[in-house]
């Protein structure tokens, strides 16, 4: 649940001027992204309008800011260059309902799968990927068509005007809150290169922005089984990724704000906003953790927040794009470097040699994963190679205590998890060629997980059959049983069962 507000007049001000914060940045952000995916910056613009208006809306997280995402575009790139825009459109539609599926099956719960290695993985990438974006604005463009880096005077303007913002962000809090630090620092730099007529890069130099109401628009593809099948992939990797670069926004977001987002209604959120999006011209999106820090960190909480940034972007398109065109880059790159700051995680590199040497790996392995390739991939990868270990390490509790009772049989007391990572360690537990005739595994402190489990043990009853022994199976669950008795023939084993043991029965788990 969400605390209660305290002062309702000072929340409004602080989404409204949070708000109008996050729509400055997100202008050269939509406009960079779309020219990433190959489409018209109004695409992008209209993405982040749409998306940005409906997930604040309807979404699971107030506060979080949606809009068109690089982890997209580069997804959309290719689809573009080889069917053109309309299959973009048609596309985002259907990537916008699988994710409602995702909502009302309710698979938002699954988040809570990614470890906390990964999280912090997650989080510093992405950090850096953010920084590495801004580095193209130290590249200015040659005559033959190149790139090159900035040298020279312009370079140090450069550099003092984003010294200059981010001094303005840290400071200004210390002397008043009455207006959003990023926002005063926007308004002031850029102040100084209109009045100064300073000679730099500015918003208008990325593209116009100028423009008019998203019209609703039907995709001009053709319905057939055929489109279906060249825009299903795209759509599911399309979805995949948002959702998860959503879903861990608002897990980072809930942390910092100490509240709690409902997972799966941001996916019926972020599916709803896509599919409006993809009917109105849009390139579709997901969460933007820039922008959400900057929505956060200037006092935005509520749903207000979310809104007046889409509005205010909607206006920026219809009214006012000469003025948002006059606003230096170096400013934006200011904002975003000290969402780079506050974004990662520094304290990871002083709690790496504290930490498990596996768990030190995933960080770094996560964070890599993110900057050379995307989100989607990198946590898919930390989650394995999380789950990979923890299974190794689990398998290496599998052991027993043995001892011999007066009747002369041998008793095997299990102790760790049977699954498929600890059956080599089970086998290798058992001595059939020299154990006496009877012999009893009891699984009492123990618990079969999984069918490669209770292959093992029909293994092992095989090996004291065929050397003439007889082996008892003692406190195995109820499922498990069931499992084995359903093999009929191929289990060589006799069952003593005790009512008064329930340890391994699920129900009481």
């Amino acid at each position: 649940m969400f605390e209660p507000r305290a002062n309702p007049s000072a929340n409004i001000k602080n989404d409204i001027l949070s708000g109008l914060t996050v729509a400055l940045a997100l202008v050269p952000e939509a406009v960079a992204f779309a020219f990433v995916a190959g489409v018209d910056p109004l695409v992008g613009l209209y993405a982040a309008f749409l998306v940005g208006l409906i997930t604040a809306a309807i979404g699971g997280r107030p506060g979080m800011i949606s809009g068109a995402t690089g982890a997209l575009a580069v997804v959309m790139v290719a689809l573009v260059a080889d069917h053109g825009v309309e299959y973009l459109f048609a596309t985002v539609v259907l990537m916008g309902i699988i994710q409602i599926s995702a909502g009302v099956l309710k698979l938002g719960k699954f988040i809570r799968m990614v470890p906390y290695p990964v999280m912090l993985g997650f989080v510093n990438g992405l950090a850096i990927v953010i920084f590495l974006a801004q580095l193209g604005q130290f590249q200015i463009t040659t005559e033959s068509g190149g790139k090159e880096w900035m040298s020279g005077s312009a370079l140090w303007m450069l550099i003092g005007l984003i010294a200059l913002t981010m001094a303005i962000i840290h400071y200004l809090p210390k002397y008043t809150k009455a207006i959003p630090s990023s926002l005063a620092a926007i308004l002031v730099v850029s102040l100084i290169v209109i009045l100064f007529n300073v000679d730099v890069r500015t918003v208008g130099d990325l593209a116009s922005i100028a423009g008019g109401f998203p019209d609703f628009h039907i995709p001009a593809v053709p319905l057939t089984w055929e489109t279906l099948w060249i825009c299903l992939p795209y759509a599911f990797i399309l979805a995949t990724i948002g959702l998860i670069e959503s879903l861990l926004t608002l897990t980072l977001i809930d942390e910092i704000t100490e509240t709690r987002g409902r997972g799966n209604k941001e996916c019926i959120g972020q599916g709803t906003a896509n599919v409006v999006t993809g009917f109105f011209g849009g390139m579709g999106g997901c969460a933007m953790i820039g922008q959400s820090m900057i929505n956060v960190n200037s006092g935005g909480r509520g749903r207000l927040s979310g809104i007046s940034a889409a509005l205010f972007l909607l206006c920026f398109i219809l009214f006012a794009s000469s003025l948002i065109e006059m606003i230096p880059l170096a400013a934006l790159i200011g904002v975003m470097f000290i969402v780079v700051i506050g974004t990662f995680e520094w304290s990871s590199f002083r709690i790496l040699g504290k930490i498990p040497k596996s768990d030190a790996f995933i960080i770094v392995l996560v964070s890599g994963v993110t900057v050379a390739t995307d989100l989607a991939i990198a946590v898919i990868v930390g989650v394995i190679v999380s789950a990979l270990v923890f299974a190794w390490d689990t398998a290496k509790r599998m052991d027993a205590d043995r001892h011999t009772d007066e009747n002369g049989t041998k008793i095997y007391a299990m102790h760790g998890p049977l699954f498929f990572g600890s059956i080599h360690s089970f086998k290798n537990l058992f001595d059939p060629r020299n154990d006496p005739d009877d012999v009893i595994i009891d699984f009492v402190n123990t618990r079969v997980y999984d069918h490669s489990g209770i292959e093992a043990i029909d293994a092992v009853a095989e090996r004291y059959l065929n050397a003439g022994k007889t082996l008892h199976l003692r406190h195995l669950s109820p499922e498990c049983r069931k499992l084995l008795r359903r093999a009929g023939d191929l289990v060589e084993a006799n069952y003593i069962e005790d009512p008064k043991y329930h340890v391994a029965d699920d129900s009481l788990a």
